[in-house]
């Protein structure tokens, strides 16, 4: 499986490549009132509003900082209903591409977050995959994604 990977801290993590609809350069983003930290705000994609989390405060590290490879990862978010939704996620240190062979993978790591799922090697060292479905609470989803108005 080919995966994105990037540091969250010093550790490594990753997406499939399969979930990923683009990467983007970091860009100014709007905030959202009372949302929780690890939102980062809001983005403006063609018109529409995008929200994008802090993966280094989702994970309980350092607030976001912009590096010169800081990216804004852009999902299709799959919501309770069975709907998509853009989604993007603002890694600091984007460090390319790799290869995981399904043989690597182990279960998660010991303690964690929810959205934290198995463990692999590869060519880079271990590293980490990030499981986009358990990313959000029930009330962030909630505040992020509300439906929209009949028209």
């Amino acid at each position: 499986m080919k995966v994105l990977v990037f540091l969250i801290g010093p550790d490594r993590y990753a997406l499939p490549l399969a979930m990923i609809a683009r990467v983007l350069p970091a860009i100014a983003l709007k905030q959202v009132p009372l949302a929780p930290a690890f939102v980062a705000g809001l983005m403006d994609l063609y018109g529409e509003p995008v929200p994008v989390i802090d993966l280094s405060q989702l994970a309980g590290c350092a607030a976001r900082q912009v590096w010169f490879d800081t990216r804004i990862i852009l999902l299709d978010y799959r919501l309770p209903d069975g709907s998509t939704a853009s989604l993007g996620l603002q890694a600091e240190h984007v460090l390319g591409i790799e290869t995981i062979d399904a043989a690597t993978r182990r279960a998660p790591g010991v303690g964690g977050a929810p959205f934290l799922g198995q463990v692999a090697s590869a060519a880079g060292g271990m590293l980490q995959l990030v499981e986009v479905d358990a990313l959000l609470p029930a009330q962030v989803r909630q505040l992020l994604f509300q439906p929209k108005a009949p028209a």
